[in-house]
């Protein structure tokens, strides 16, 4: 027996490996860009941060998901009220609640969802230290999010639309540039702002101001026109700029203001890829900061 057990030990010692495999997490150095890969490994908690937003959003509300477009409809009335009708601002032909309309819509989404991104680390801190998984879902899970809400308000401009018998020209081919602009916008804000209000916390009280203020450089209340021809290349270098020139220009079928567009792509790039890379940079310490 003692011989059989001798032998038994040593079948098991055999068996067992020699080199254990073991993952080891530790946080990246220097400069990175989004990794894509991971991000795709864990698309199963990408999906349900998302969809958590979205429920989130409308809990426990008596009008549901009809917020979506009670907010942007609100703000269409009282433009067109102190706008159009007490300043009658010049809309270059257009009837001004449809100018508004048009730029509202994607305006209310850019501001809602970068405001929400920039707070997206600080609202999510108490999973940071539980388990590892990419922090990049955090800024990004609003912009997506909000993306429900934007469509949802389409059904105001489709109304408007009908209403003053615009139909959509070739120029609609367009359209898919000026969203993805669009959501890039909120997304680059996003990111350098999350990243830096884990360190520095005025974000959270300078970004509704910010906000609010940004409303007022992009042609939302007033048409790109107006602004002095001299300050133009300066004043289309905000990619906000862009966005509404170009739905203005898809939606109407007016000639594309290209004048405005390309420096608004142009920083829109710009700020994704600093912003990535800001983030990734400072990923390794949100931790041990928060």
């Amino acid at each position: 027996m003692k011989t059989d057990r001798n032998t038994a030990n040593s079948r098991n010692e055999k068996t067992t490996p020699d080199d254990v495999s073991v993952t080891v997490i530790e946080p990246a150095s220097g400069w990175r860009l989004i990794d894509f890969k991971e991000l795709k490994d864990y698309r199963d908690l990408f999906y349900f941060l998302v969809w958590r937003e979205i429920k989130v959003l409308y809990a426990q509300t008596v009008l549901g998901l009809s917020w979506a477009i009670l907010q942007p409809l609100v703000q269409i009335v009282i433009f067109t009220i102190v706008f159009g009708k007490v300043a009658k601002i010049q809309t270059d032909g257009t009837p001004y609640i449809l100018f508004s309309t048009i730029s509202i819509l994607p305006w209310t989404y850019m501001s809602q969802a970068m405001t929400q991104s920039s707070q997206s680390l600080l609202q999510g801190q108490a999973m940071l230290d539980k388990i590892y998984f990419p922090r990049l879902l955090f800024p990004i899970t609003p912009v997506l999010a909000r993306l429900v809400d934007f469509f949802i308000s389409m059904v105001i401009l489709v109304a408007v639309m009908i209403y003053y018998q615009v139909s959509p020209s070739w120029q609609l081919l367009w359209l898919p540039i000026f969203f993805c602009m669009m959501a890039s916008i909120p997304l680059s804000v996003g990111l350098w702002m999350s990243a830096l209000a884990i360190r520095f916390r005025d974000v959270k009280h300078a970004m509704p101001f910010v906000v609010r203020m940004l409303i007022y450089s992009a042609p939302i209340v007033y048409s790109a026109s107006s602004i002095p021809e001299k300050y133009r290349m300066i004043y289309s270098l905000n990619p906000i700029v862009g966005v509404i020139e170009g739905f203005r220009a898809c939606l109407l079928g007016t000639a594309m203001p290209w004048q405005y567009i390309w420096p608004g792509i142009i920083t829109s790039i710009l700020l994704l890829l600093t912003g990535s890379l800001y983030f990734k940079r400072m990923e390794r310490v949100f931790v041990d900061v928060i």
